[in-house]
């Protein structure tokens, strides 16, 4: 597949946000219970800013594995060629809104770095390094959804790109298509 670098860099960005976060709860945690005083002041703030930091980075793996909101029912209940125009719609409100979320997250990120914005704890953190996740996210959602809008209008093949046709194995999360499907 031609974006598998892209996956798997954001993945890894993605794990390493998520471990070290939870390597910095641990160390406080435990810290806390051994030698309290040695406790660190900004734990909390830095996880916070670490899960702030993934979850914006999962924001484009959702678009690619089609995770955001969307009306499957919708989509379940048209033939594929309207599916098709659906979702090119919805590729269009969603690149307005990540253009939007992009261009507000810059303006926040650019108004913190004039203000040299910190946070209050002891690390002193620039807020706009916590601010640009916001258009960072915006960004490369964007990008999923251009990629993603080139395929509808350009590649669009029935088989492979419309609700019906997702094998249940894939749209009910299970791996193992012997097993039965509850709900």
């Amino acid at each position: 597949m031609r974006d598998a670098w892209w996956d798997r860099v954001e993945r890894l960005l993605i794990g390493l946000c998520g471990a070290l976060a939870m390597l910095i709860g641990l160390v406080q945690v435990v810290g806390r219970y051994i030698a309290p005083r040695y406790a660190m002041s900004w734990a909390e703030e830095v996880i916070v800013y670490l899960i702030v930091w993934g979850i914006m980075l999962a924001a484009s793996q959702l678009v690619r594995t089609d995770g955001h909101v969307r009306p499957d029912l919708v989509l379940r209940a048209v033939p594929a060629g309207i599916q098709r125009w659906m979702e090119v719609l919805n590729c269009v409100a969603a690149l307005v809104f990540c253009a939007g979320l992009a261009w507000y997250g810059w303006n926040i990120v650019a108004t913190s770095w004039q203000l040299d914005e910190r946070s209050s704890s002891d690390l002193r953190f620039p807020m706009w390094l916590y601010s640009a996740a916001v258009p960072t996210g915006a960004l490369l959602m964007t990008g999923r959804y251009l990629v993603r809008l080139y395929r509808y209008l350009y590649a669009f093949d029935p088989e492979t790109m419309t609700v019906a046709h997702i094998p249940e194995n894939e749209r009910t999360g299970c791996s193992d298509p012997s097993l039965p499907v509850t709900d």
